[in-house]
């Protein structure tokens, strides 16, 4: 699946999803009414297709892209264990993975410390598994999405 497949994915299988293009990325967030204010515009899934961030996943290939998914710290640690805080002088997580390997479901390499995790060029050994993880990290914005409305709604004590 390439990275334009893989948008119309993203944008076709959840619902309330903004899609925002800049420099050949695109920022995926949960955004139903299109109302978000930008200080809550965080993307949950993002996809790269260059080295312009970092250049650990070598991105500069023909045809390269990297799908990178926020995850719960649950689902996180369960793939895993404990998130890296360990950085090189670049600012690259140690977390013992090629992130210039193909198909293969690993920690992001900078936001791993926040329960990222990416993929290179997703294909026929992680389809389903990205698919998975894409359902719950949409799942994971639409309650952080939900809570808010509902805090702003009604004041923090009457949310869960």
């Amino acid at each position: 699946m390439d990275a334009s497949e893989m948008k119309r994915y993203v944008c076709g299988a959840f619902d309330g999803v903004k899609a925002i293009e800049s420099s050949g990325d695109t920022f995926f967030m949960y955004d139903p009414d299109g109302d978000l204010p930008a200080e809550r515009q965080l993307p949950f899934v993002t996809i790269v297709t260059g080295d312009h961030y970092d250049t650990v996943s070598k991105l500069n290939r023909p045809n390269a892209y990297r799908l990178n998914i926020g995850l719960t710290k649950a689902t996180y640690a369960a793939w895993f264990g404990a998130a890296p805080t360990r950085r090189d002088a670049d600012g690259v997580l140690d977390t013992g993975f090629d992130h210039a390997a193909v198909d293969t479901v690993m920690p992001h390499p900078i936001y791993a410390s926040q329960h990222w995790v990416c993929v290179v060029n997703p294909g026929e050994a992680t389809l389903e598994t990205v698919r998975t993880l894409l359902a719950e990290a949409h799942g994971f914005a639409a309650r952080k999405y939900a809570n808010h409305q509902a805090r702003h709604e009604h004041g923090p004590e009457e949310v869960n």
